[in-house]
């Protein structure tokens, strides 16, 4: 670790946000210093002030954003004092970024070999033929399959982890002094995750990259990051060497941290009662189910297609829990897709209690609709900017005629307790949430109508572990109540382990090993899920 000035050096930063004619404190009084070739990783729950903490180093910060305080020193310069025009110059150059959501960070208009090459070219750091080259190596970096043809591609073509993964290639193209890395693996499964974590490493030792790191992961912090800094409610409340705070936390709140998170010691409950006719018959059934898409082939006339699921057949239980997961890109979220019937199949059928999805006619979908209800994995495009908290929760029981105006104002606030969110935040709109609130809010819109089956990609994904673990329980609360039935997606394999009655890894859209938790964890058979095991970090984080 260098002796000399930190790369990154924050004193006393304060940040608020103007609400109306009040400012709002969001960040109190922090103080960091990430050194040359050092990673310094921040935790600490939604809202805490982390993701803030990092906008104002890339002075990012949204319009009623201000810095009230401090000072932020990068190399030597005063960030707070320079113009707009100079930090457009910093970024990307010497300041990279990962940003945390891969929906909306990427230009759809353009390609992403397109948008890698910019990054590249803007600051000089290739032209021309140096620049595809560049452009594929750092896609191939990042584990993008076959990435001279897919840099053709859209990002709409990409599913949200390889999404995340051009971002992340994006911010490693110019190899900046500091990186930024905001939630930068959380929509990654675990062998892509460690892939490019390795990455970083690679980076910091060969060119003394400072990585800031901003996660509510504490076992990739554990593993990765030199020292942590915990954050709650804007100040840092505990921060040392990542073996010392975790190791032996000091304060209240990193303690309730590290007993929230999820492990794969952990274990799920099991169900007080067990309706023989639960287990009669499936309530979903997925026989032989295909789904091929079109690619934009590079030479016309000849059109190319991608089997993103082949020949998948599983069922999911009434009041059970059945969970799929593999590294992204594997068909796991086609899969969900077809499932909601958002997405047809090419082949092959899914019946819900024995009643072919195929055949259904629109009045008759619009009635499954109640029953079957999503929570997506982004936060972000999956809440309509315009539409405040409450109007967003109470979409489904306007949309299905449910209830008076003054019933759905209470089913609202009631749902917002569910989730952990204040009533008050009824009246905000999504730009005003954490992306760990808005995935709350997405939740309780989808427990609106008490579905029977709910599926759920990546839902808990976003969310700090004492979130994590209060939606959890939720849902494993609201099945005991209801006999929900849920199709879990997810790349938390400690979370699939904790939540799962059955679980199903998929690999390039086949399956390749079924089984319970205890079968699938304990005695993995297929090479691919030894390996999804062998890359989790932190794995003996907590027991």
């Amino acid at each position: 670790m260098s002796t000399t000035e930190p790369v990154l050096s924050i004193s006393g930063l304060s940040v608020a946000f103007r609400s109306g004619a009040a400012l709002v404190t969001a960040v109190n009084d922090v103080s960091i210093d990430v050194a040359a070739g050092e990673t310094v990783a921040i935790v600490g729950e939604s809202g805490s002030g982390k993701s803030t903490t990092a906008a104002a180093v890339n002075r990012l910060l949204p319009e009623n954003g201000v810095i009230t305080a401090g000072t932020i020193r990068f190399d030597g310069r005063e960030l707070t004092e320079l113009t707009e025009n100079a930090m457009v110059t910093l970024r990307g150059a010497g300041i990279g970024l990962v940003p945390q959501d891969p929906m909306s960070n990427l230009n759809p208009l353009m390609r992403v070999g397109e948008q890698i090459a910019e990054a590249l070219e803007v600051h000089g750091y290739t032209s021309g033929e140096a620049t595809r080259e560049r452009v594929v190596e750092l896609l191939e970096m990042v584990g993008i399959p076959d990435a001279a043809s897919r840099a053709s591609q859209y990002p709409h073509e990409f599913s949200g982890g390889m999404r995340q993964r051009v971002l992340i290639a994006m911010g490693l193209a110019c190899k900046p002094r500091l990186l930024i890395a905001d939630e930068p693996t959380s929509a990654l499964d675990v062998t892509v995750q460690r892939r490019i974590l390795d990455q970083l490493d690679q980076l910091t030792d060969e060119l003394g990259t400072a990585v800031f790191l901003i996660t509510h992961d504490l076992a990739l912090a554990a593993e990765r990051a030199d020292r942590i800094v915990v954050m709650f409610r804007g100040r840092i409340v505990e921060s040392g060497a990542s073996e010392k705070v975790l190791g032996d936390p000091q304060h209240e709140y990193t303690k309730q941290l590290l007993a929230a998170a999820p492990s794969l010691a952990s274990r799920r409950e099991p169900l007080a009662v067990r309706d023989a006719a639960t287990d009669a018959a499936p309530f979903v059934e997925v026989r032989d189910l295909r789904k091929e898409f079109a690619l934009r082939s590079p030479k016309p006339g000849e059109p190319e297609t991608f089997t993103a699921v082949d020949g998948m057949s599983f069922s999911i239980p009434r009041g059970r829990t059945v969970s799929i997961v593999g590294e992204s890109g594997s068909g796991k979220s086609t899969t969900a897709n077809m499932v909601l019937g958002l997405e047809d199949h090419t082949s092959g059928s899914i019946l819900f209690e024995g009643v072919d999805l195929t055949g259904l006619r629109r009045k008759e979908l619009f009635a499954l609709r109640r029953r079957v209800q999503p929570v997506f994995q982004n936060p972000y495009a999956s809440l309509d900017p315009r539409y405040t908290v409450e109007e967003s929760i109470a979409e489904p029981l306007r949309v299905h005629r449910i209830g008076t105006k003054k019933s759905r104002h209470e089913r609202v606030v009631e749902l917002l307790e569910q989730v952990a969110l204040p009533a008050a935040m009824a009246e905000r709109l999504p730009h005003e949430l954490s992306g760990g609130q808005r995935q709350r809010v997405a939740i309780a819109r989808a427990l609106a109508l008490e579905p029977e089956l709910v599926v759920l990609d990546e839902a808990v994904s976003a969310l700090d572990v004492l979130v994590q673990a209060q939606i959890l329980d939720l849902l494993a609360e609201l099945q005991r109540r209801l006999g929900l039935s849920y199709l879990f997606i997810s790349h938390d394999l400690a979370v699939v382990r904790m939540i799962s009655d059955e679980v199903h890894v998929m690999q390039r859209g086949v399956i390749v090993e079924s089984g319970t938790p205890e079968q699938i964890f304990d005695a993995p058979q297929h090479p691919y899920t030894q390996e999804l095991l062998a890359a989790i970090p932190g794995a003996n984080l907590v027991g």
